[in-house]
């Protein structure tokens, strides 16, 4: 398979001897346009992921390598709807379109062929993916308080309060360093990098407030887990060793997952920590701007997301009927 190439462009502005070489210059701006092309991290390891998996596929198929014909995409794409949902083969179907225009190809994802397959496999499968279920709050607190106080247990208590408190991803949470966090006579403000929807390494803030019970506090389930860490730098969630022993490398994304469905059930995830943050604060009476400050999010069209399942028995005239 070809590797990726990414045109080296050159400055066409005049350069004044007072200025960098203007070899300097190109080879500057074709750094630019190659990080341009890759987008974010996450956006570019998916990429690579697509171009690897299509590349398999066309090897276990004895197709050959790429570039790939229009007929070869609306085979592939109508073979992966038996694996994949239709969020992840839209994701792959615009891998394969890039590859080809980085490479100097034609697009086989113009053909009109490929739209036809895409709509019926749009109307056979949907698009709606699946959403991860909210708990309930007295159940999450309830399962909070029975959380064991060994290391790994005051570690996962931790992960778990701040996780649903902060409505963060399971991405950002293994992200974030010890010397981010900084109490306050509220609670705690947490600053961290490299967020989903913050494609440009702004530094972005979360809040964390005291609770009347110690047991289930967010800002007191981080405190324990610090003393026990007993850094003031470095990765703040991290692995544990045999022994029950704290080390000192960054948590993976998955562990997030397994204490998410270790102590709360198998049916959650780790992204029902901020699912339930969204529905139970709305349902609390908490206005949208204020549920967006804590996640983050662009717009309401994901608040609304969240919550329409919970919206259908709540706020429905169909339980005034009297029946």
């Amino acid at each position: 398979m070809k590797q990726t190439q990414v045109p080296q462009v050159a400055p066409t502005i005049a350069v004044e001897s007072s200025y960098p070489a203007k070899e300097a210059m190109a080879r500057q701006t074709a750094a630019f346009f190659q990080k341009g092309q890759q987008g974010a991290k996450n956006t570019q390891t998916a990429y690579e992921s697509d171009i690897t998996q299509l590349q398999k596929w066309l090897d276990e198929h004895q197709l050959g390598d790429l570039p790939i014909s229009s007929a070869t995409l609306a085979t592939y794409l109508s073979d992966a709807t038996s694996r994949h949902k239709w969020a992840t083969i839209t994701r792959r179907l615009a891998s394969i379109r890039k590859w080809h225009r980085l490479q100097g190809h034609p697009d086989p994802g113009q053909h009109g062929a490929v739209d036809t397959v895409l709509e019926g496999i749009r109307r056979t499968i949907g698009t709606q993916p699946n959403q991860a279920p909210a708990f309930e709050l007295a159940d999450y607190k309830e399962q909070i308080r029975a959380m064991p106080t060994t290391q790994s247990g005051v570690r996962d208590r931790a992960l778990l309060l701040v996780g649903f408190a902060g409505a963060f991803r399971r991405s950002e949470l293994v992200s974030l360093d010890i010397e981010r966090v900084k109490f306050t006579p509220k609670g705690a403000v947490i600053s961290y990098q490299g967020s989903k929807t913050n494609q440009y390494g702004q530094t972005e803030h979360k809040a964390l407030f005291l609770g009347p019970d110690p047991a289930t506090c967010p800002v007191t389930a981080l405190k324990t887990y610090l003393a026990l860490l007993d850094r003031a730098s470095g990765p703040l969630f991290v692995r544990i060793r045999k022994g029950d022993r704290l080390s000192t490398d960054r948590l993976s994304d998955k562990q997030v997952n397994r204490a998410t469905k270790k102590y709360l059930g198998l049916d959650y995830s780790a992204h029902s920590l901020r699912a339930s943050f969204v529905t139970i604060a709305k349902r609390n009476g908490a206005d949208d701007l204020k549920i967006m400050r804590q996640t983050k999010h662009r717009t309401r069209t994901m608040i609304d997301r969240y919550t329409r399942i919970q919206q259908v028995e709540e706020h429905n005239a169909a339980q005034e009927l009297g029946l």
